[in-house]
């Protein structure tokens, strides 16, 4: 079985390299889903977060409202490695979990989407890693249309993010993303098939 982590920054079109892939028949797991988890009311991360981080990122319903939590944590480094200290780990956890389960479903490729692939040490999970990259210009555009992010907060949270270029050395293949879907699409399947898989 083999396990690859697509990366890349915000708006650069991971999550659609993870759909392509899921056409092709390959199971993804979703870092940022499994980040979320960890949120649910009343469990102990989410506890440490209302600790940490205040009762004003509370909706009224007791889940963590994502856009006030990401509006203190984006322009707050320090802010941002509480909340990854909380997060990641659990969130690493569960991932390992769901590649033993699919391991023993006979999976023959597993596909992690996660943002902080390298910043979080996630590479020992997966055997390759596929960074996906988007000149800034069109991640703020994809980002501010697709998203409802503006323009501001979307340079924000890139800024928090490690460059592309540094990503790129941990790369195994770098998929630029800066033209149409169908582009992607043939660049996506042609990486896959390369890989030989049954």
């Amino acid at each position: 079985m083999i396990i690859i982590g697509v990366t890349g920054n915000i708006g650069s079109g991971k999550s659609t390299v993870c759909r392509i892939l899921a056409k092709l028949g390959v199971t993804i797991i979703d870092a940022d889903e499994l980040a979320h988890e960890t949120y649910k009311p009343h469990s102990q991360a989410w506890q440490e977060l209302i600790n940490t981080f205040g009762k004003d990122i509370l909706k009224a319903n007791e889940e963590i409202d994502r856009q006030k939590l990401g509006q203190i944590v984006f322009s707050h480094p320090d802010a941002l490695a509480k909340l990854n200290q909380i997060v990641h780990p659990r969130a690493y956890r569960m991932a390992q979990e769901k590649i033993e389960d699919y391991r023993r479903q006979g999976a023959k490729a597993i596909v992690a989407e996660a943002t902080l692939l390298i910043e979080a040490g996630w590479t020992d999970l997966v055997n390759k890693v596929w960074l996906v990259v988007a000149p800034e210009n069109v991640a703020i555009q994809r980002l501010t249309q697709h998203e409802g992010i503006n323009e501001a907060q979307t340079l924000t949270r890139l800024k928090a993010q490690m460059p592309a270029e540094e990503k790129m050395k941990y790369a195994d293949e770098v998929i630029y993303n800066d033209g149409d879907i169908p582009q992607l699409e043939a660049k996506v399947t042609e990486l896959w098939h390369k890989l030989n898989i049954g």
